[in-house]
C-alpha cells in the first residue's frame, strides 16, 4: 500500500468536517453570538487577559495543545500495524476531539475565561466540582511529566538538538518584545524574523560537532537524562512566572510556524516520494504480548493515541490561556476546532513517517535491547540510518527518534538530499521538542492556575488571584516540582501508561460537562448527542485501560509501582463520581424542554481578577 492513499484521505475528512459539522455545532448547538465581550476585552490586564490577533492565537493554541501525543502516540501505536490507529485518528479528531475542544473553549469564553473546575462546580455542582477539581490536577501533573519523558529520551547526549531547542527561549523573548512592545502589531515582520532565527539555531547547531568550528562548546549542551529532567522543570517553572506575552505567545506562536510548516513540507515529501506503507495492517501484537505497549489493541490504541483523536489535556488550554486572549466568539471555530483537525493530521503524518519504516528497523529503534532480541525480527536498514544521521538510533524508545528517523529517511529520499539527513534529524528533534514544550510552558501555567483556584477556594483567599507574585511563585514552584519529581524518578514504561489512562479520563470529565453545558442551552435536546455518544465510548474504554493498567502497576511490586497504581485508582473514582453526579443533573435537566441557560452570572464589569479595568474599544 502506498502511502499517499492515507494522505489524501484524511485531508479530504477534515476538510468536510470543518466546512459542516463545526459549521452546525457553531451555529445550531452553540450558537456563538459576537456581539458578547470576550474576557480579553473585559478583564485586559495586560498580563494573562490580552487581545491577540485570531492567527497569533490559533498559533498560541495549537503549539499548546499539540504536544507528544499526536507525534508519539501513534508511532507507539504502529506496533499494532497501521490500519487500528489511522481509524482511531480519523474518527477521534473529528466526531471526539475537535467537539470536545470547542465546546470547552466556548463554556470558558462564557464564564470569563475560568478554568474547566470553575466550570464544572457552576454548572453541575459542589461535590463535580471538587472531584474535576482534584483530578485535574493530578492528571496534569502526571501528562506533564509524561510528555516532557520523551523530550529527555529524545535529546539526552544531542549536544546540537540541545543547543538549537535553548536557542528557541532567546529568539521568543526577543519577538515577544518586538511585537508587543517596541512596534505593537508588527506580526508579519516578527513572524519572519523568528522563523529565520529558530532555521539559524538549527543550522548553526551542527557546528556543535566534532571537527567543527564550535566543537569545544558541545559539552555544556551535552546533557545527561538527570540534567535534562532538571533543567525541564525550571524551565517550566519561568514560563509559569513570566507575563504571556514575553515568553508563553510568542514562542508559542514561532514553534506553531515550525510545526505547520513541517507536516505541510512533510506532506509534500511523502506526495513526491510516495514511500511504500512496510508496516501491515495489522501485525501479530493485536491481541497483546507486544514489545511496545504489552495489552491488546483495546483498550489501549485509545490511551496511547491521546493528543492526536482526542486528549483531556485540551481541556485545559481550551479553558486556560487561550479564552483569556480570544477576541471573539466565532474564532472559537476556527482555534479550537480547526486547532484539532490540524492536530489530527499531524498524527497522521506521525504514523504514515513510522510505518514507511522496516518492521524490524521500527521495533529495534523503539525496544530495549534485550526486548528486541527476544522478538525474532531482522533488522534491514538500521545500521545505514544511524550512519546517516550521525547517531546511534537504536533502541532509543518512546517513539520520538523512531519518528525523527522517519521524517528525515523521507526528506533526505528526496532528489540530492540524501547527504544532508544528519540536518533532517536534527530538524525534527527540534520539530517534536517545539511541540512538546509548548505543551509544557502553557500546561504549567494552567496547573498554576487550577492550583490557585483550589487552594484560594479552600484555604486561602488571595492564592486566587492570578496576579499575586506570592501566590504565582509559591503555586509554580509546587507544581514544577511534582511533574519534574515523576519525570526525574521514573521511565516511558512507567509514565507513559499512567499518561494515557489520566489523560483520556480528564476527556471523559470534559465531555460530561460539555453534555449538561448543551442540555442546559440548546434549542434541542437531542443535539447532546454531540458529545454524549463519544462520552459512551470514552467512559467504557478509559476505565478499562484503567483497571488494566492497575494490575500491570501493582504486579511490578516496587515503589513506583504501586504510586501509581494508587494514584490511578483516585483517578478512576473522582471521574465515577463525576459521571454519577452529571447523570443526576442530566435527567433532572431533561425534564425542562426549554433550554435553562448556564449559570455564568458575570455582569459587565466582572474580572476574576478584580484589580483591573476594562480596556473595550469602541
Amino acid at each position: 500500500m502506498n502511502s499517499v492513499s492515507l494522505l489524501v484521505i484524511s485531508i479530504c475528512v477534515y476538510v468536510l468536517a470543518y466546512r459542516y459539522y463545526s459549521a452546525f455545532i457553531s451555529a445550531k448547538v452553540l450558537a456563538l453570538n459576537d456581539a458578547n465581550v470576550t474576557p480579553a476585552y473585559r478583564c485586559n490586564d495586560g498580563r494573562e487577559f490580552v487581545p491577540t490577533n485570531k492567527w497569533v492565537l490559533f498559533g498560541h493554541h495549537f503549539a499548546a495543545i499539540a504536544g507528544a501525543g499526536p507525534l508519539v502516540g501513534p508511532v507507539l501505536a504502529a506496533q499494532y500495524g497501521w490500519g487500528p490507529g489511522f481509524m482511531w485518528i480519523l474518527l477521534g479528531s473529528v466526531f471526539a476531539g475537535a467537539v470536545h475542544d470547542f465546546i470547552i473553549l466556548f463554556a470558558s469564553v462564557r464564564h470569563n475565561g475560568q478554568s474547566l473546575a470553575v466550570i464544572a462546580r457552576r454548572e453541575v455542582g459542589p461535590l463535580t466540582g471538587v472531584t474535576t477539581s482534584l483530578a485535574v490536577l493530578f492528571i496534569i501533573i502526571v501528562a506533564l511529566a509524561g510528555l516532557a519523558i520523551v523530550v529527555v529520551n529524545a535529546l539526552f547526549k544531542n549536544p546540537w538538538g540541545v543547543y538549537t531547542l535553548f536557542m528557541t527561549i532567546p529568539i521568543a523573548i526577543a519577538v515577544g518584545l518586538y511585537m508587543f512592545k517596541i512596534a505593537p502589531g508588527s506580526i508579519r515582520s516578527g513572524s519572519i524574523a523568528g522563523f529565520l532565527l529558530v532555521l539559524g539555531a538549527v543550522f548553526t547547531g551542527h557546528w556543535l560537532s566534532p571537527g567543527q568550528p564550535w566543537a569545544g562548546l558541545a559539552s555544556i549542551f551535552d546533557l545527561t537524562k538527570q540534567q535534562l529532567s532538571v533543567a525541564l522543570p525550571l524551565y517550566g517553572f519561568f514560563a509559569a512566572v513570566l507575563p504571556v506575552w514575553l515568553l508563553l505567545a510568542p514562542r508559542d506562536y514561532l514553534s506553531s510556524y515550525m510545526k505547520i510548516g513541517t507536516v505541510l513540507a512533510l506532506a509534500l515529501g511523502i506526495l513526491i516520494v510516495q514511500p511504500a506503507v512496510n508496516m501491515p495492517m495489522t501485525t501479530r501484537f493485536m491481541d497483546g504480548g507486544g514489545p511496545i505497549i504489552p495489552g491488546p489493541w483495546w483498550p489501549y490504541v485509545f490511551i496511547t493515541i491521546a493528543c492526536g483523536a482526542i486528549s483531556g489535556f485540551h481541556s485545559l488550554i481550551s479553558s486556560g490561556t487561550t479564552p483569556k486572549m480570544i477576541e471573539l466568539e466565532s474564532q472559537a471555530r476556527l482555534i479550537a476546532y480547526g486547532g484539532m483537525l490540524t492536530e489530527g493530521f499531524v498524527a497522521v503524518m506521525a504514523l504514515i513517517s513510522a510505518v514507511v519504516l522496516m518492521p524490524g528497523d521500527y521495533f529495534a529503534i523503539n525496544s530495549p535491547a534485550a526486548v528486541f532480541a527476544k522478538l525474532g525480527i531482522p533488522t534491514v536498514e538500521i545500521q545505514e540510518l544511524s550512519r546517516l544521521v550521525q547517531m546511534d538510533v537504536a533502541h532509543r524508545p518512546g517513539g520520538a527518534v523512531s519518528l525523527a528517523v522517519g521524517m528525515a529517511h523521507i526528506f533526505s529520499t528526496i532528489g540530492g538530499m540524501k547527504h544532508l539527513m544528519s540536518y533532517w534529524y536534527q530538524f525534527a528533534i527540534m520539530f517534536e521538542a517545539l511541540f512538546i514544550l509548548t505543551t509544557i510552558d502553557a500546561g504549567t501555567r494552567v496547573a498554576r492556575y487550577i492550583l490557585q483556584d483550589i487552594l484560594g477556594t479552600y484555604l486561602y483567599a488571595p492564592l486566587k488571584q492570578t496576579n499575586w507574585w506570592p501566590g504565582t511563585l509559591f503555586t509554580s514552584a509546587i507544581v514544577t516540582y511534582c511533574w519534574g519529581y515523576l519525570l526525574y524518578s521514573g521511565d516511558v514504561a512507567s509514565i507513559w501508561p499512567l499518561f494515557g489512562v489520566a489523560n483520556q479520563l480528564l476527556s471523559v470529565v470534559a465531555l460530561a460537562l460539555g453534555t449538561t453545558i448543551i442540555l442546559k442551552i440548546a434549542p434541542k435536546k437531542s443535539y447532546a448527542w454531540v458529545t454524549f455518544a463519544p462520552l459512551i465510548f470514552l467512559s467504557v474504554t478509559v476505565i478499562t485501560a484503567g483497571v488494566m493498567n492497575v494490575q500491570m502497576f501493582f504486579k511490578r511490586g516496587d515503589a513506583l509501582g504501586n504510586t501509581n497504581g494508587t494514584v490511578s485508582i483516585i483517578l478512576i473514582v473522582l471521574v465515577v463520581i463525576t459521571l454519577l453526579d452529571s447523570v443526576r443533573l442530566w435527567l433532572q435537566l431533561l425534564k425542562n424542554d426549554k433550554p435553562v441557560g448556564m449559570n455564568t452570572e458575570i455582569s459587565f464589569q466582572s474580572c476574576p481578577v478584580n484589580t483591573t479595568k476594562p480596556n473595550i474599544p469602541s
